[in-house]
């Protein structure tokens, strides 16, 4: 099975989760990225079965209303009970990295908020030391260097986005080289530098569920 396929497996399967779920008033947070683009499409035959969703992006809520499906602000809407999305990585504890795609603070945020998080990826993605993929820093533009620095000092590599701007008007350092022993210590270290916005280690919200699709098939894990 390719990556696109496993992609689709796993979006569906976690279309299939939700389905007994669903209510006429229930709220659904939408992630970012090509595997949340799968669910996406999978979602839109059945749009009627429940209220309105909740983009963590602008393009996901383009891609949602090109489907018809209504989408709302997190201000409009009093809960948000199931949150999709994918991850760049994911541990037993189903701590995370998220934000390759650059929404990890609206994602963050809407997650935050989220009853259930329902967190959908290929196997590739499982690891036992989150941190070979570069983990992503929402930074406001005038701290960038400070924010460098002080990630250098924390171990990291921090390497400049160049050209992109997130959703918010910010931009992203990608932060190489760290083996992340400590997920929920580091992510409080990262949180205390002033001029971070938001970083794409969820490890003080995991995801409650992971769908994992392989070529058996899609396995759902739970935190060890």
């Amino acid at each position: 099975m390719n990556s696109d396929a496993k992609k689709q497996a796993v979006a569906a399967a976690a279309l299939d989760y939700l389905k007994p779920h669903l209510e006429n008033d229930t709220v659904i947070g939408i992630g970012t990225g090509s595997t949340a683009n799968c669910f996406i499409d999978a979602l839109a035959p059945v749009r009627g079965r429940f209220a309105v969703t909740v983009a963590s992006s602008e393009a996901s809520a383009e891609r949602l209303k090109s489907h018809g499906i209504p989408v709302q602000s997190l201000t409009s809407v009093d809960r948000v009970d199931f949150y999709v999305d994918g991850a760049d990585q994911a541990n037993s504890a189903l701590q995370l990295i998220k934000g390759g795609g650059g929404a990890l603070t609206r994602e963050k945020i809407v997650a935050a908020v989220a009853r259930e998080f329902i967190c959908i990826a290929d196997d590739s993605k499982l690891v036992h030391t989150l941190g070979e993929f570069p983990l992503p820093v929402e930074v406001i533009p005038m701290a960038r260097s400070h924010v460098a620095r002080c990630l250098v000092s924390l171990g990291g590599e921090p390497v400049y986005r160049d050209g992109f701007v997130t959703d918010n008007g910010n931009i992203i350092l990608d932060v190489h080289r760290l083996s992340i022993a400590q997920p929920l210590a580091l992510e409080e270290a990262i949180n205390n530098i002033t001029g971070v916005v938001c970083h794409g280690l969820f490890a003080h919200r995991p995801a409650d569920v992971l769908l994992l699709a392989g070529d058996a098939g899609v396995r759902e894990l739970r935190a060890s």
